[in-house]
């Protein structure tokens, strides 16, 4: 099981897949989080939408990076999307029983090695 006692759970949620990639990869440059799970919706508008996919990135750990790790990836994101398409949350302290929903979604983690 992933410990994720005391840890902070940020959620970045984009149009996009490759704004979402962008963005991730900005954040884990700039701060000690870990990618814990990405998950991918249709938004509102389906595919009549500009960009037909929405994109939340989940970031694990302790509070003080994941702030700095989202605001990152937020300042990332919003070169190539309006503000209100980006959207952010943090929970400042999760429960190890919220393991199993951090990598629930539609794109799988992969360990290799």
């Amino acid at each position: 099981m992933v410990d994720t006692m005391n840890k902070a759970l940020g959620m970045l949620e984009v149009l996009g897949f490759s704004v979402a990639i962008a963005a991730a990869d900005q954040a884990v440059k700039y701060a000690d989080v870990t990618i814990e799970g990405i998950d991918c919706n249709n938004p509102i508008e389906g595919d009549k939408a500009e960009i037909p996919l929405v994109v939340q990135v989940k970031f694990r750990g302790d509070i003080a990076n994941v702030e700095m790790a989202m605001q990152a990836a937020r300042t990332k994101a919003l070169n190539y999307l309006s503000e209100d398409v980006v959207k952010t949350t943090i929970i400042p302290k999760t429960d190890n029983r919220m393991a199993g929903l951090l990598t629930n979604g539609k794109v799988k983690k992969k360990v290799i090695g």
